[in-house]
């Protein structure tokens, strides 16, 4: 199937104006079991498929955090990793494509102005991918505006996007090159077919795009390095939406999303480790079930156990986040920032070694054979865990950063 602009521009506003945050759950919660057994033709195609994503749709998940007075529901962000975790735990492939596509409905809507709000929301529906590092060039455009030209790769959620917020750099002769943070309609770039060969996540649509002599209006760029992101005086959308999430740290939110996104997964690697403690015997004589050995009951709950303490870590991070949202001006500091991220890679650590050091090699070899559960949600987290966040600045620049400003304020 080929997916086009037409596709997924000019969206309907919210047809149920009295739905609850509750309500979404179930939905996500009753979408479960076909996401569960769609998983290899999601991997096949390298993208959930269009009717899953017409389901998505008309569910309103794409529009939990697009803002009320552009046709969104302006529900908290955690709403949406609640649903994330739901629908991941089904399908990794899905749960990825899925939230860092709509995750950055936040984003756009803390950090974009009015005008540009106005414009990127007016389809009520609102799927972003983000990418933090810097690709192509930027110059301005005759009508102040900016030409952008590059390739930005591991767009998840680029087959049904309506937009891409990316990073260049601006090139200008006789200046240094200096970052643009930006966000250009889906009419200004096309998606390369050059996702599916990875060892797991291989539905999670997390294809390239490419960018030619494409065009924005100076309002959908921001002249700031994404890592240098600040709150503490304040956000576009903090002042103009009733929320007080879209004020929260961008850095801390995206954190969330990888940490929901983990646990979920494992949360699929025990639903497989449970099937197995009923379907298959032990190796020792007389043979019974797994779930009446004691051993493999001493490993379940184990891992089970582990896989909740992490649940319950990434929900209280959470609700962390939106209480320092909630603070007055100042308060959700680059110190809180970083906090929440790092108790978020802690989380995901604790999910991991269930997975790794119990569910995984307890399995056995036979549920690791291709098209096994386990086996695809093993493929998938081990490359979810490479991802660049995860892997290399939460275990070295952010606990740097963070031991820095804790240490300074304990000086003091």
């Amino acid at each position: 199937m080929t997916v086009t602009a037409n596709d997924v521009q000019g969206m309907a506003l919210p047809s149920e104006p009295d739905v609850t945050p509750a309500v979404l759950i179930e939905r996500a919660k009753a979408m479960a079991p076909a996401l569960v057994a769609r998983q290899r033709e999601t991997e096949e195609r390298t993208y959930y498929a269009e009717d899953t994503h017409r389901a998505f749709r008309d569910a309103g998940f794409y529009r939990i955090t697009v803002p009320k007075r552009y046709g969104g529901y302006e529900f908290g962000f955690d709403t949406f990793l609640q649903i994330v975790m739901i629908l991941t735990r089904a399908c990794a492939s899905t749960g990825w494509m899925y939230c860092l596509g709509a995750a950055h409905s936040l984003f756009a809507g803390s950090m974009f102005g009015e005008k540009a709000q106005a414009e990127i929301f007016k389809g009520g529906d609102f799927i972003a991918p983000l990418v933090n590092a810097p690709h192509g060039t930027a110059r301005r455009a005759a009508d102040g505006g900016w030409i952008l030209n590059g390739v930005w790769k591991y767009c998840s959620g680029a087959p049904y996007a309506t937009h891409l917020i990316g990073n260049t750099m601006i090139v200008e002769d006789g200046k240094p090159p200096r970052p643009l943070l930006f966000i250009a309609p889906r009419d200004q770039w096309e998606m390369l077919d050059d996702w599916g060969w990875q060892l797991g996540l291989k539905g999670s649509g997390s294809h390239s795009i490419r960018i030619t002599d494409g065009h924005i209006p100076s309002h959908f760029a921001l002249e700031v390095n994404f890592e240098e992101i600040s709150v503490t005086g304040g956000t576009p959308g903090r002042d103009l939406h009733e929320h007080p999430q879209y004020g929260g740290a961008p850095a801390s939110s995206m954190a969330l999303e990888g940490a929901h996104i983990a646990v979920g997964m494992c949360q699929g690697a025990l639903d497989a480790y449970t099937e197995l403690m009923f379907s298959r015997p032990t190796i020792l004589p007389p043979f019974p079930p797994r779930v009446e050995d004691p051993d493999f009951q001493l490993w379940y709950g184990q891992a089970s156990s582990m896989i909740d303490a992490a649940e319950t870590l990434v929900l209280a991070t959470a609700r962390r986040w939106h209480e320092l949202s909630e603070q007055p001006l100042g308060a959700f500091t680059a110190e809180e920032d970083l906090r929440i991220a790092l108790t978020c890679r802690e989380a995901t650590s604790l999910a991991w070694r269930a997975v790794d050091e119990i569910i995984q090699p307890t399995g056995g070899s036979t549920s690791v054979r291709e098209g096994e559960r386990l086996e695809r949600v093993w493929r998938d987290l081990s490359t979810g865990r490479t991802h660049v966040s995860s892997a290399v600045l939460l275990t070295t620049m952010a606990n740097r950063a963070y031991t820095q400003l804790r240490l300074q304020s304990e000086r003091r």
